[in-house]
């Protein structure tokens, strides 16, 4: 496949060098430096996009595709507030859209784990849960897309959940997050349930950046044989 990569950060030169190990080339990197090569003429080179960028500029990254013809997967987060209009506009071009909050296949087995332990938990009210997740200092959103999906999944679950908030004093109708930020983790993510009696974990430890680069490369390859707007479910056939 021939693959463009919008950001050429860490992720992006781990996508790189993934890519070029399963046999793809990359005919376009846009990166700070070369902003005005995001043109269709250099788009429609490629069969995929991967885009790791900031929030800032991923959406107007991902309507560039859209008018170009190009699928994209979407590795940035923290533009979930503009979701229906990405979503509308993909779908109106007869676009693709790949999104995770996460590309690891672990943290999506554990987006799994997560929904079943509150099913199993959920008749037993002297749990109470939370959750806490820690990156690296360079990441500018807080709480992560992770963090917020384990929460809004759990919100789904639970009767008398309304919202989450990113801190731990939270009201009874509300899922509490802490955000911690230090050195260089790729990631962790800890959803914990406590009582009087004892307490459980799960834990999600990202040992690398690969995994989710992998998950991400995974994502394009499947653009090539499906359209619309796709998500790690679809790719790992989880209903």
């Amino acid at each position: 496949m021939k693959i463009g990569l919008i950001g050429y950060g860490k992720m992006g030169k781990e996508i790189e060098k993934i890519a070029i190990e399963r046999g793809h080339v990359i005919p376009l990197i846009i990166d700070v430096d070369n902003p005005g090569d995001l043109i269709p003429e250099k788009l429609k080179k490629c069969d995929v996009v991967i885009e790791f960028t900031v929030p800032q500029s991923a959406v107007s990254n991902y309507f560039a595709c859209f008018d170009a013809g190009v699928p994209v997967v979407s590795g940035t987060t923290g533009w979930l507030g503009q979701r229906d209009l990405i979503f509308q506009k993909c779908l109106e071009s007869g676009g693709t859209f790949f999104y995770a909050s996460n590309f690891s296949v672990g943290v999506n087995l554990f987006f799994e784990l997560n929904k079943r332990l509150a099913e199993l938990i959920i008749d037993h009210p002297d749990y109470k849960v939370d959750i806490k997740e820690i990156h690296h200092t360079r990441k500018l959103d807080a709480p992560s897309g992770t963090a917020i999906s384990l929460a809004e999944d759990l919100i789904s679950l639970m009767p008398g959940k309304s919202g989450w908030r990113n801190d731990l004093n939270t009201d009874v109708h509300e899922i509490g997050i802490v955000s911690e930020r230090t050195g260089d983790v790729p990631g962790i993510h800890v959803v914990k349930w406590e009582s009087d009696a004892d307490s459980i974990e799960i834990i999600h430890n990202a040992k690398s950046r690969r995994g989710f680069a992998m998950g991400a490369l995974l994502a394009a390859e499947y653009c090539q044989n499906h359209r619309g707007i796709l998500t790690m479910k679809d790719l790992l056939k989880i209903k």
